[in-house]
């Protein structure tokens, strides 16, 4: 997938002015005002900084003394190489006029997947020898929002497993701006720019400065002007369409405070665990307060002064947790951190408050089970299929307003219960919304110039069309069902001659489930449920009982946005 990307000039410190050149191939964006307060600006973009470059993927050690043998024998391997290219030209000249192979997608993928296995070897390489042509190979430059009331920056880390959000108030971050237009788009981005950010000090005025002038000028042929297309790996923007439908999920929140955090960063920075088991557990105990417990030393950190929400009935853990480390330089700034748990081995968001700024740090489940490639939360959803013309209204609506409550979308869109959750969904999955998770309202935001389809972010889950193909012939049967000890309902039946069992919560998600097939035992529900448990969930849920899950998703969402002040 190739997008264009389009600056006058580059981004830098001019003076006391922050300029960041936009991308001119996107929808003019302007913005314009003095920091309040540069220091502390300073050291939330250097945190964003850090989920940005961090990369917790195993590394193999280094074999450059192999990379330079090898490289006195690049005579032999130039002609090695040579032979292989005329044989290569003789087999597809035989092959001229042949059908075409009947496992052609298949080698397709493979040829796909060895091309970006190579590319992420390379850039991992270059991450530790030249960190300047690195840089210059990132997949995509940081997408800012310019909104009515707040400025935020997007990101994702370079093992693509960690979200970074800073949203800065207008109001209480930045002066008045003269110049302002709102809308979304990617800045010109580099690592002299990030060592500009290292200079900002609270004695003397800075200004923020999103520059429009590349908008107003004929910039063609301009000694400044340079056009890019970047080669983006579909992961990328599944990566996002992954991320909004974790957030679309119901989930508890438990609020810690700086002095529990500090303890945990502490802990983990003074500790390396040998063995395992490696998570980090939350516990409520009934009259006892919110405690984090530290696996395997079993190493447990009361919250006192913290908080969460509604009876947890059992812990929830979650990996991954070195990640958390890219918080240490924001803690003399944070008042108190929210956490959003979706359930154990489920992504978690962690929303650092500091007055006028908050951080969203969005963990995926485990650092190897990445937010592009690990992920189908997406299909754990109920089954709801909202009208194209509820998608239009809501689309329209978001359009016009930039941001809104959960409840006001529902009152302006929706025509059935669960609709609007569904709808909004199906936005955020194309790109168009994403869900602040602090404030408890979702903004217009394209994550590009266009909304996106099939061709970016790729076919649909294959195991959610077999399942249709499953009901569709009649292959799946339910036996039984009965209501679960904690909560939810038991169904168990079969598909395609497998037993199946399968949990549903009272969220209406799937929660736990048991089959015999190849992906089950592979994955289990981490890269997202088989075809035999999202066949049986669809005759189970279909027709009377799906609008109630539906309605029971709606209702704890429209719950959820009441807690946090949003309707």
């Amino acid at each position: 997938m190739n997008f264009p990307f389009s600056y006058l000039g580059r981004s830098g410190l001019s003076g006391q002015t922050l300029s960041f050149a936009p991308n001119l191939a996107r929808e003019p964006v302007a913005f314009d005002a003095a920091l309040r307060r540069p220091q502390r600006f300073r050291e939330a973009m250097s945190a964003l900084h850090e989920v940005v470059v961090s990369d917790l993927r195993f590394k193999k050690r280094d074999k450059a003394a192999y990379e330079a043998w090898k490289e006195a024998e690049s005579g032999r391997v130039r002609a090695v190489r040579s032979d292989a290219l005329q044989q290569a030209k003789a087999d597809v000249l035989a092959r001229h006029g042949a059908a075409v192979p009947a496992d052609l997608e298949k080698q397709f993928s493979q040829a796909c997947k060895a091309y970006w296995g190579a590319r992420q070897s390379y850039a991992t390489h270059l991450r530790e020898h030249d960190m300047d042509l690195w840089r210059k190979l990132m997949p995509c430059d940081p997408v800012i929002t310019v909104a009515d009331d707040v400025v935020f920056f997007e990101c994702f880390s370079a093992d693509e497993s960690s979200y970074g959000c800073l949203t800065v108030n207008r109001e209480d971050g930045f002066g008045a701006s003269p110049q302002l237009q709102l809308g979304t788009t990617n800045v010109d981005y580099s690592w002299d720019l990030y060592n500009h950010f290292q200079g900002l000090r609270s004695y003397r005025e800075t200004r923020f400065r999103l520059d429009p002038a590349g908008f107003d000028v004929a910039t063609h042929g301009h000694a400044d002007y340079r056009e890019e297309k970047i080669d983006l790996p579909q992961g990328w923007l599944r990566g996002f369409m992954q991320l909004q439908a974790a957030m679309a999920l119901p989930m508890r929140r438990a609020t810690l405070t700086r002095e529990a955090v500090y303890s945990l960063l502490v802990w983990l920075k003074r500790h390396k665990a040998r063995t395992s088991p490696r998570a980090l557990r939350f516990e409520q105990a009934p009259g006892q307060p919110l405690a984090l417990v530290l696996e395997p030393w079993e190493q447990r950190i009361p919250v006192h002064g913290g908080a969460a929400e509604g009876d947890w009935g059992e812990s929830v853990r979650i990996w991954g947790r070195q990640r958390l480390l890219a918080l240490a330089r924001l803690l003399p700034l944070v008042e108190r951190l929210d956490v959003y748990l979706l359930g154990t081995g489920y992504p978690s968001f962690w929303v650092a408050h500091m007055g006028e700024m908050r951080l969203t740090l969005g963990l995926s489940g485990w650092t190897a089970n990445d937010w592009t490639h690990g992920s189908s939360l997406d299909v754990l959803a109920p089954p709801v299929a909202p009208a194209p013309y509820e998608i239009e209204t809501i689309a329209a609506y978001l359009q016009l307003h930039r941001s809104a409550k959960f409840a006001d979308i529902d009152a302006a869109g929706a025509r059935s219960p669960g609709a609007t959750a569904a709808a909004l969904n199906r936005l955020a999955g194309t790109g168009q919304v994403i869900h602040d998770l602090a404030a408890g309202v979702y903004r217009w935001r394209q994550i590009m110039a266009r909304a996106l389809g099939e061709a970016e972010l790729g076919p649909e889950n294959e195991e959610v069309v077999a399942s249709r193909e499953i009901v569709r012939l009649g292959r799946v049967a339910l036996e039984s069902r009965v209501a679960a000890p904690g909560g939810g309902m038991i169904y168990v039946g079969k598909a395609e001659s497998k037993p199946v069992e399968l949990l549903i919560d009272a969220d209406g998600r799937i929660k736990r489930g048991r089959c015999l097939c190849g992906h089950f035992r592979k994955a289990g529900l981490r890269m997202g449920p088989c075809r035999h448990l999202l066949a049986l969930r669809t005759l189970a849920l279909n027709p009377a009982p799906a609008e109630t899950a539906a309605r029971d998703w709606y209702n704890r969402l429209r719950a959820q946005a009441e807690r946090k002040g949003g309707a």
